[in-house]
């Protein structure tokens, strides 16, 4: 018998593959497709402290092994999640995750306060935001707002915080710890890479908001090689996300450090691929003789 269970930051997952905060909105379409309970977990869509629009489109482009997208955070905004999402979500078994975002330190504050009374699991918080206060700069560009963040979540938060980190930054161990050392109970990374794609006929470029966010199976090399340092840097368990289409990527990233992965992008293109990611671990763990699956963990012999 294999025993596929993950105990991370005190939340049990039955298994290690989370639908991350995104690509999954707040699952209803998948579970069209199969029983979301078969999932470790769900890290809901991202939510604000009152409804967004987006940006205006276009606002994904393709582009070779992957997407970029400047959706722009669309979200019916915390109070809907909570009364119309939620109860939908806890319909599964399941850990539910719910991801947040912010431009202020009390307004993160606040939402983790009315998050953690509502029956979520986890909450992560989303440091790739502006911080409307600091010039447009993301929070988590900075340890020094990394941990301003972080510990204004924790200070109101009753369940446990994960710090989901920016990879558009020189030292992401840096920023980790910063985190940690705040009171971050494990930390998710990584978010998409920040780039650009131009329309060589109009010469404009395909986004309206001329620059997005990278991910699918382009950057899993970048990520795993974030979720190493990361792991190396902090003593909080790692999320480990960032290219991941099957199991055979979801075990690289688990050998460099992560105990959860998440299947974000591939989903666009194959609902099921987070099903196939717990098979490829299984099929793995079998091959190996490995009897639990945080025996993977980390488990990188470095050259």
């Amino acid at each position: 018998m294999m025993d596929l269970g993950v105990d991370f930051a005190g939340v049990r997952f039955k298994n290690p593959v989370v639908a991350p905060s995104g690509t999954f909105g707040f699952g209803r379409e998948y579970s069209e497709f199969y029983d979301l309970s078969l999932l470790g977990g769900i890290c809901a869509k991202g939510l604000t402290a009152k409804p967004r629009l987006g940006n205006p489109p276009p606002r994904i482009a393709e582009t070779p092994m992957g997407i970029l997208n400047s959706v722009g955070l669309q979200n019916p905004g915390i109070d809907a999640f909570i009364s119309d999402e939620l109860p939908f979500l806890r319909g599964f078994d399941t850990v539910v995750i719910a991801n947040i975002s912010g431009n202020t330190a009390d307004e993160y504050a606040e939402m983790a306060e009315k998050l953690s009374g509502a029956a979520v699991d986890m909450i992560e918080v989303n440091v790739s935001c502006p911080n409307l206060k600091a010039g447009g700069d993301m929070f988590g560009t900075s340890p020094d707002a990394t941990a301003m963040i972080t510990g204004a979540v924790k200070r109101r938060s009753r369940v446990p915080v994960m710090v989901k980190l920016s990879p558009n930054v020189t030292d992401i161990a840096e920023i980790a710890k910063a985190a940690e050392g705040a009171g971050a109970d494990a930390i998710s990374l990584i978010n998409t890479i920040l780039g650009m794609r131009i329309d060589i006929d109009s010469r404009r470029p395909v986004l309206a908001n001329n620059t997005g966010g990278l991910s699918g199976p382009a950057v899993l090399p970048v990520a795993v090689r974030m979720v190493w340092q990361v792991s190396q840097a902090v003593g909080v368990p790692v999320f480990g996300m960032g290219g991941i289409s099957d199991g055979e990527n979801a075990v690289e990233m688990m050998l460099a450090g992560a105990s959860l992965v998440g299947v974000g992008t591939a989903c666009l293109s194959e609902p099921h691929a987070p099903l196939n990611v717990i098979k490829g671990i299984e099929e793995y763990m079998l091959r190996n003789g490995i009897k639990d699956v945080g025996g993977i963990t980390g488990k990188v012999v470095m050259n």
